[in-house]
C-alpha cells in the first residue's frame, strides 16, 4: 500500500487532503502544482517565500467539496503581506460558512501555466474495474458533459484517442490562432494516472480538475483522491 494512503487509513480517513493527494502523485511522475500545508500564518509566508510569487491558497478539509462556493480558494497572492491577510480572510470565511468542518489548514500552491483547462479522473465500475475520464476541464465539465472513456490500464494508444474523441479537441489543437497545448505531455499525463489507479487499487475515484494543458507542457492545479472502504 502507497504510504500515503496508509498514512490516511491509520487516521481513519477514507478521503486524501489535496496535499496527500499531490504527494501520491508527484511522487508517480504526474505533474501537479507544488502545494504545502500551512496552519499557521507564518507556516504560509514560509511555504509562499520557497514556491515564489504569485501563488494559490486553498483551504484544506475533508468537510468542504467545492471550495471556491464559500471563499475557500484565492488565487494570485503577490506578497508575504498578501499571505498573511489571504490566510486570515480564507479562515474567516470558512469559519462563516461552514462553522462544522474540520480544517487541516491551508494549502499554498505555486499557480500553473495558464492553458486550456481540462480534467482526468478515474472511477470504479461494477462490472468493468476502474475505469479513467478524460474531457474538458474547469465548469467546462458540468456545463459540457464532453468526455471519453477508458478502461484502465491504458496503452499509448488509448492516450491519444481519449484527446481526440472530446468534441473540444479542436480548442487543444490551437482553434482561433491560440497555440496548440502539448499533446504528449497530457497525453503522458494521463498514462502516469493511469498506472497510479493500476498500483493502487485502494482509489475507488480520483478527479484532477483543472489541469492546464499549454504549449509548454500539462499540470494539474487541483487533486482529489477517495479511498474504496477499507
Amino acid at each position: 500500500m502507497n504510504d500515503v494512503i496508509a498514512a490516511a487509513r491509520a487516521r481513519g480517513r477514507s478521503q486524501l487532503t489535496e496535499v496527500e493527494a499531490g504527494q501520491l502523485l508527484s511522487a508517480a511522475g504526474v505533474p501537479v502544482a507544488e502545494t504545502r500545508l500551512a496552519t499557521t500564518a507564518d507556516e504560509a509566508v514560509a511555504a509562499a517565500e520557497a514556491l515564489g510569487f504569485p501563488l494559490v491558497m486553498k483551504v484544506v478539509s475533508p468537510d468542504i467539496a467545492h471550495k471556491s462556493d464559500i471563499g475557500g480558494v484565492v488565487v494570485g497572492v503577490k506578497d508575504a503581506d498578501e499571505v498573511r491577510a489571504t490566510f486570515d480572510q480564507i479562515n474567516a470565511a470558512v469559519s462563516s460558512a461552514a462553522p462544522n468542518a474540520t480544517v487541516d489548514g491551508i494549502a499554498v500552491q505555486a499557480m500553473a501555466p495558464p492553458g486550456t483547462e481540462v480534467i482526468v479522473g478515474a472511477t470504479t465500475d461494477p462490472q468493468f474495474g476502474p475505469v479513467m475520464m478524460f474531457g474538458l476541464g474547469g465548469v467546462f465539465v458540468e456545463v459540457m458533459k464532453d468526455v471519453a472513456f477508458r478502461i484502465v490500464p491504458l496503452e499509448e494508444r488509448d492516450a491519444k484517442q481519449l484527446v481526440r474523441e472530446i468534441k473540444g479537441f479542436p480548442l487543444l489543437e490551437g482553434a482561433r490562432g491560440t497555440e496548440p497545448a502539448d499533446l504528449d505531455a497530457l497525453e503522458s499525463l494521463i498514462l502516469k494516472v493511469s498506472e497510479v489507479v493500476d498500483a493502487n487499487p485502494e482509489i475507488a475515484e480520483l478527479d484532477l480538475n483543472p489541469i492546464f494543458a499549454s504549449p509548454n507542457g500539462a499540470m494539474a492545479a487541483d487533486a482529489h483522491i477517495v479511498l474504496a472502504e477499507a
